[in-house]
C-alpha cells in the first residue's frame, strides 16, 4: 500500500492539529444553537468522528450517502441520494461535513435540500477543497485544507474502495490508477 504513495501531502500530526483548530471554531459558533452534524458517507468517517469529538458541546449526528459520479470518474451533476437520513432537520441549524470538496454539486444539492426541509440554517465543512475543480459555486464556511488537483488518498479517502485507513493525505502514483 505505501509503495502506491507519491508524495504525502498532509502529516498525521498536521491533520489532528487542524481538526481540533476547526472543532474549536465550530464550537465558538455554535455554542447556543441545536446543531446537527451530517457526515456524507464513506470517506468523511475519520474526519468526522476526529472533528466531532473536538467540539466541546452537545451535537446530534446522521449521516446521508449520496452520489454524483454514477459509474463514472467525475461528477455527472446529479445527485442521488443512496442513503437519507434518520432525523428530521426542521428548526435544526444543520452542519454538512464533508470529506472533500470536488465539482460542487452534491454540496449544493445537499445545502438546497436541508433548507426545503425546513432547516433553520446550513452551512458546510469540508476538510479538503480542491477548489480548481469546482463546477458548482458553493459556499463554504470551514476548510481545512485547500489541495491541488491531484488524485489523493488516505484519512477516508480513497481509490477502488482502498487507502482509506491511512493516517495521511498523499498523493497516489498515476501509474495505480491509469
Amino acid at each position: 500500500m505505501y509503495n502506491d504513495i507519491k508524495e504525502i501531502l498532509i502529516t498525521e500530526e498536521q491533520i489532528q492539529t487542524r481538526v481540533k483548530e476547526m472543532g474549536k471554531q465550530i464550537y465558538d459558533d455554535y455554542q447556543n444553537s441545536n446543531l446537527l452534524m451530517v457526515g456524507v458517507l464513506k470517506g468523511v468517517v475519520p474526519f468526522f468522528a476526529d472533528l466531532m469529538r473536538s467540539i466541546d458541546m452537545q451535537i446530534n449526528i446522521d449521516f446521508m450517502s449520496v452520489s454524483s459520479y454514477g459509474q463514472n470518474s467525475s461528477s455527472t451533476g446529479e445527485v442521488r441520494i443512496l442513503k437519507d437520513l434518520d432525523y428530521s432537520v426542521i428548526d435544526k441549524d444543520v452542519l454538512i461535513i464533508e470529506d472533500i470538496i470536488d465539482s460542487g454539486y452534491t454540496l449544493n444539492y445537499l445545502k438546497k435540500l436541508f433548507l426545503e426541509r425546513g432547516a433553520k440554517s446550513v452551512r458546510i465543512c469540508a476538510f479538503l477543497d480542491k477548489v480548481d475543480n469546482r463546477e458548482v459555486d458553493v459556499e463554504v464556511e470551514y476548510i481545512g485544507y485547500e489541495l491541488p488537483n491531484e488524485f489523493i488518498i488516505g484519512y477516508g479517502l480513497d481509490y477502488a474502495e482502498k487507502y482509506r485507513n491511512l493516517p495521511f493525505v498523499a498523493s497516489l502514483k498515476e501509474e495505480v490508477y491509469s
